[in-house]
């Protein structure tokens, strides 16, 4: 897999990367992507540290990706399960590797000054922090539309559903199930298709 790292993620992030992965004996795939996920990290007495990354994720995002799930591996290095997943140690274990790579050699600046912000108080998923992920959405390559970019009024699809957006709160968007007549509250960054 190392020889395959420069195609995920930036190539001044890698040796550090490789160290990590090397020192914690962690197995490292790049996978289809999942809706519910963009990586995942699991620890069996079998097969020991496993990291998965969504294969779609521009090198930015896969790179972020990547450090979080390495925190939970030196956090359950040191902890094993006795500390909750997102808690204090992984936040402080994310932290401490994520300053790392806080240069402009690794990140654009865009994106270094919203991931200064996220690293206050990280949450369990970078796709919480929708100013982040929406900055990290201007470097993919396969663009999509999201519910954000589409004025108040305007219809689209999503799950084969179509829906009206209708307003937006503070930190989601209202919209309206045409068929069903109900409303629903979106992430900002729900990718969607506009209906015709």
């Amino acid at each position: 897999m190392p020889g395959r790292l420069n195609e995920f993620v930036p190539e001044n992030s890698i040796k550090l990367i490789e160290k990590w992965l090397d020192q914690l004996n962690i197995s490292l795939k790049f996978v289809n992507p999942r809706k519910t996920k963009l990586g995942d990290f699991r620890y069996d007495n079998k097969n020991g540290y496993q990291i998965t990354i969504n294969n779609n994720l521009n090198r930015f995002y896969s790179l972020i990706t990547l450090i979080h799930e390495i925190a939970h591996a030196f956090v359950y290095e040191s902890f094993g399960n006795r500390v909750i997943p997102h808690g204090k140690q992984w936040k402080d274990t994310y932290k401490r590797l994520m300053i790392n790579f806080l240069n402009l050699d690794i990140f654009p600046a865009d994106i270094l000054s919203s991931l200064s912000n996220h690293l206050i108080n990280p949450s369990a998923s970078t796709s919480n922090d929708i100013s982040l992920s929406l900055i990290l959405r201007k470097y993919d390559q396969n663009k999509s539309l999201t519910v954000n970019e589409i004025k108040i009024g305007q219809k689209f699809i999503y799950s084969n559903k179509i829906f009206v957006k209708k307003k937006q709160l503070r930190k989601r968007i209202k919209c309206y199930d045409v068929k069903n007549q109900k409303f629903y509250l979106f992430s900002p960054i729900a990718k969607i298709c506009l209906q015709d």
